[in-house]
């Protein structure tokens, strides 16, 4: 005898809905924790590169730029670094994402203060909370 019914089985459906609805709950929160760390990585990249261009300013002109226009920086789409202070001798700078609720990075070297740069407590170090 031959069956001549095709197609799937309502038990069969309901667990291949389970398994996928599974496979979800452990994959969205995972993502999502990645592209937090994403968002940090070019937060914090974007902070380097500006450190980078800040000793080119500093060669040249015998102090640290107080804007980013100075140093002819393009940041990263949704990034966004202010540099709260610039002398002769130091500069600090916190950047954000768009992507971060709540959180920055912060960066300072030389005798700026770390409080201009929060969260960052080591100069020369991109720090982030």
């Amino acid at each position: 005898m031959k069956d001549s019914s095709q197609g799937f089985t309502l038990i069969e459906l309901l667990i291949v809905v389970v398994v996928i609805g599974v496979l979800a709950t452990i994959a969205i929160p995972k993502f999502s924790q990645m592209r937090t760390k994403s968002y940090i990585a070019v937060v914090t990249s974007d902070l380097k590169n500006t450190a980078s261009q800040q000793e080119i300013y500093l060669s040249t002109e015998y102090s640290y730029a107080s804007t980013l226009a100075s140093l002819d920086m393009i940041l990263t789409d949704a990034v966004t670094i202010t540099i709260n202070e610039a002398t002769g001798t130091g500069w600090a700078a916190t950047g954000t994402h768009s992507g971060l609720a709540g959180q920055q990075c912060g960066f300072f070297f030389g005798d700026a203060s770390a409080a201009n740069a929060t969260p960052a407590t080591t100069a020369g170090t991109v720090m982030c909370n």
